[in-house]
């Protein structure tokens, strides 16, 4: 069976991957699929923890959590130079077509040759950003003078590379999601501008936009448990979901639903 790999990728940090990550994973597992996460950010580590407060949660409550399996790999894993590397990461997502529907790799917030040649295997490839011009820089060059789009930045471009490794294989192209996360709930200058500019960028560098979760103070109290909104209901029963809870769990679902697994 062909595994399905989603990469979350950006280069800029704070853009909510590790969060996206986990709830992508428990949603998933949710919907009884079989998921495995890889860590490419050893250094970092953030959803490594995430798992290991998952699994402190269920030792503690004896609580049946879904969890997924997790990987971590390290470039050293691969010999440390590209071709090692790549040959790594073509070996664990061909053995993964045995244990997973779906392969979810939360990448570092850096350029590394492991996090680029992960793009390469990307059936979907999702990038949160946060709905400001800072985030948006990674994607492209914004002449402030006019407000226009000068060129796509240095991740379109990384983008841009590894479709063409992906295409060099003949494997059909990713298809590119930008999840804009913490959106505001007014209406403001900056907003549309960004609105504007994204569309704009979308038609050239080939990606389509998502909603993606909002400035909501619950995504960050969940990760020192483990937990994700998906469990909330299970965790805490019915009565705990108030209506920031509900709102939030339904981002996660229209994110799952904007993949389009079979």
């Amino acid at each position: 069976m062909k595994t399905h790999v989603i990469v979350i990728g950006n280069e800029k940090g704070g853009s909510g991957k590790s969060t996206t990550v986990m709830h992508l994973a428990v949603g998933l597992l949710r919907l009884g699929k079989r998921v495995t996460v890889i860590d490419l950010d050893a250094r970092q580590g953030t959803i490594s923890r995430y798992f290991e407060n998952r699994q402190h949660h269920i030792d503690k409550t004896g609580l049946n959590l879904p969890m997924p399996e997790l990987l971590t790999l390290r470039p050293q894993d691969g010999g440390g130079d590209e071709e090692g590397i790549e040959a790594l990461l073509a070996g664990v997502f061909e053995d993964a077509g045995d244990t997973a529907d779906v392969v979810i790799v939360d990448t570092p917030g850096s350029d590394t040759a492991m996090s680029r040649l992960a793009h390469s295997f990307a059936d979907t490839l999702i990038t949160p950003i946060n709905d400001s011009f800072i985030d948006l820089d990674v994607l492209a060059k914004i002449d402030p003078a006019t407000m226009t789009i000068k060129s796509p930045s240095h991740y379109a471009e990384l983008v841009w590379q590894q479709r063409l490794v992906r295409a060099k294989r003949g494997q059909k192209a990713a298809d590119w999601i930008v999840m804009r996360n913490r959106m505001g709930h007014t209406d403001s200058k900056n907003k549309r501008e960004i609105e504007r500019l994204v569309t704009e960028l979308a038609k050239r560098v080939s990606f389509r936009t998502v909603p993606g979760f909002s400035e909501r103070v619950i995504f960050r109290e969940l990760f020192h448990q483990g937990l994700t909104l998906m469990d909330v209901a299970e965790v805490q029963g019915e009565s705990a979901l108030s209506m920031s809870h509900v709102a939030a769990r339904q981002e996660v679902r229209a994110l799952v639903e904007a993949i389009k697994l079979s």
